[in-house]
């Protein structure tokens, strides 16, 4: 009976603790997943990709945060859109957008600038903060795996490093 107490309060404590944390949601296709699918299945492991990486690294620098990954392997941004209600939490003060390039590799290449300003409108209503994730050959060019359009673990760990302070800037950090 006792045993079964202290679990009660642990858990209480637990909780209690992952309330009080922001969140920051990442939303993106197969690089903020991790991996990839079909023709392009390279990558990593979810413990690895830049989202639980960014947030090992915003919590060794004191952050009460919690990152969750709402990336979904070959997604354009009209289906981020269309499932942005679902992924925003209550607690969610940031929102990183990896756009990919899915749209234009389906040809829904025209619709991507609409798309991301309605996915920012969205976010600005309900007082989210936006941070862009674009470029990424850019900062983790060395990482790039065989198939051409993922990055290793390196690669995504340059990814956390590099919105690490984009994040804090936005209010993620409590």
């Amino acid at each position: 009976m006792r045993r079964l107490g202290f679990s009660a309060v642990l858990l209480c404590a637990i909780s209690s603790s992952a309330a009080q944390a922001a969140e920051v949601v990442a939303l993106g296709a197969s690089n903020t997943f991790g991996r990839g699918r079909g023709s392009t299945p390279d990558g990593v492991s979810p413990g690895q990709a830049y989202p639980a990486q960014l947030e090992r690294l915003l919590q060794s620098q004191g952050c009460r945060v919690r990152v969750q990954n709402a990336g979904i392997a070959g997604n354009t941004t009209g289906q981020m859109l269309a499932r942005l209600g679902g992924v925003l939490g209550k607690d969610t003060r940031v929102l990183i957008l990896q756009p990919g390039g899915n749209d234009q590799r389906r040809g829904e290449g025209g619709d991507r600038s609409a798309n991301i300003a309605e996915i920012r409108q969205h976010a600005a209503a309900r007082g989210i903060k936006v941070v862009m994730l674009d470029g990424l050959g850019q900062i983790a060019r060395a990482h790039r795996l065989p198939d051409g359009q993922h990055y290793s673990a390196q690669g995504h760990a340059l990814f956390a490093a590099h919105l690490a302070p984009l994040v804090k800037a936005a209010g993620a950090c409590r």
